[in-house]
């Protein structure tokens, strides 16, 4: 049996790393001999440990022989100190205790053999591999890039028929537990028969408060999902799903990208400033060209207000129709990419789009102008780097556009003024949404 100091170096080292479902502590008997193994499931090869610890364990006879085997292995090494155990288990390594002596195993699982690449989030540099649909593969994934002790993996079930297992990850020592209170009642209030992945607690969300903007970030990036944990943000992995779910969110956390963080310090605030501008010109273009265009052509030089109404000169209808028409059509175009195969979808758009615009332009029914216009909104809204934001933001600059066709540059300034107050309105989950500033979490 093991000494105290060996048991004293075991609770020490259970009481450092938090107790979770995928870390394993086993006893395994025979008559002479008596091993205590200690791992972590989702990062450690359990295959690998039982071939050449655990079969060796029950075949080899004799206490002595057995440690001479442990102490032979070119994989198994010796205890150094507390420290660099933890580590070393966090990084996927086993701890074997057996006699008065304790080993580390190296049994580590490398699981972005087994992942697939990003598809939504796509980044030039940086790791190119997102989460599979496999719940302990994620979850190693997470661990491999997030090795701390205080990671605390929590389970739960949501769905009445589907009965869906979901993992709650958060760090100790910077999550907020009142905030974790508040998601945990909220996933058990979750009434949902068939519950397939996060993004369906969207919708759950929106049926209790109408949100028009989504409170929760949905992800495929697992190195997004570890820079979140060390800010106290809480994860969402539920089973059969690719992607992770990121509670509480602000509004800058859709409006950043991995890509921020992997390119010098100047290039990533200008690309930060880069996608500001273009969700302003998302929401605030189109209701700027009606107003001007309709309600006040003297702020244009003489020049291009003559060129703008040469250009509507053939146009039969008003300012507004027109561009409801072509951002119509772009919606249409938009959606139909994501919808059509992959392997002609992207060349159907774009000869499409093509084919429209100067059949629309020829014919009469828009002006060259708004070509421009639809084609510069289209853009910018793309700018956004999470989807479920990008989409809010397309319903967000019809609301615009409808009070600029009443109020002109009125209207225009007052619907972002509302949608300004809208967002300082929100809330996730008791977090403020409207955050520009990354505070950074206390230590408890």
């Amino acid at each position: 049996m093991p000494t105290t100091k060996v048991e004293s170096i075991k609770k020490s080292l259970m009481n450092k790393i938090q107790k979770t479902e995928d870390v394993v502590f086993k006893e395994n008997f025979t008559k002479e001999k008596y091993l205590e193994t200690y791992y972590i499931k989702s990062i450690s090869d359990e295959q690998v440990l039982g071939q050449y610890v655990l079969k060796p364990f029950f075949e080899i006879q004799g206490a002595e022989l057995f440690l001479d085997y442990l102490q032979s292995h070119p994989k198994i090494t010796a205890f150094k100190t507390e420290e660099q155990t933890v580590e070393s288990v966090l990084r996927g390594e086993a701890v074997l205790f057996y006699q008065d002596y304790i080993f580390l195993f190296d049994c580590k699982v490398d699981h972005n053999n087994a992942v697939q690449d990003t598809t939504v989030e796509t980044t030039i540099q940086g790791p190119q591999s997102g989460f599979s649909e496999s719940l302990p593969t994620n979850l190693g994934l997470i661990r491999h890039r997030y090795p701390e002790a205080t990671l605390k993996v929590e389970s739960s079930q949501v769905g009445t028929i589907s009965k869906t297992k979901v993992m709650l990850l958060y760090d100790t020592r910077f999550a907020d537990m009142d905030t974790l209170g508040r998601i945990k009642e909220f996933l058990g209030n979750v009434k949902i028969n068939m519950f397939q992945t996060g993004e369906q607690l969207l919708d759950s969300i929106k049926k209790s408060n109408r949100s028009l903007f989504p409170v929760m970030l949905v992800t495929e990036r697992p190195d997004r999902v570890a820079i979140n944990l060390s800010t106290g943000k809480i994860i969402l992995l539920i089973h059969g799903s690719p992607f992770a779910v990121v509670l509480p969110t602000s509004m800058k956390d859709f409006m950043a990208s991995m890509a921020d963080i992997y390119q010098t310090y100047w290039v990533g605030r200008f690309l930060q400033t880069m996608r500001y501008i273009g969700l302003l010109v998302s929401i605030i273009l189109p209701g700027l060209y009606v107003a001007t265009t309709s309600y006040n052509p003297e702020i244009y030089r003489v020049q291009l207000a003559l060129s703008i109404a040469g250009s509507r000169n053939l146009v039969p209808y008003p300012s507004f129709v027109e561009v409801l028409l072509m951002l119509f059509m772009m919606e249409m175009l938009t959606e139909a990419s994501i919808r059509l195969p992959k392997a002609i979808g992207p060349t159907a758009t774009t000869v499409g789009g093509l084919i429209l615009g100067q059949a629309a332009t020829e014919a009469g029914l828009v002006s060259n102008i708004m070509i421009i216009i639809v084609s510069t909104v289209a853009i910018s809204n793309f700018v956004v780097p999470i989807n479920a934001f990008s989409f809010s933001v397309r319903v967000v600059k019809y609301i615009v556009l409808g009070l600029a066709t009443v109020f002109g540059l009125v209207g225009v300034v007052i619907g972002f003024l509302l949608f300004i107050a809208y967002m300082v309105k929100l809330d996730s989950f008791g977090q403020p949404f409207l955050t520009l500033i990354q505070s950074k979490p206390n230590k408890k």
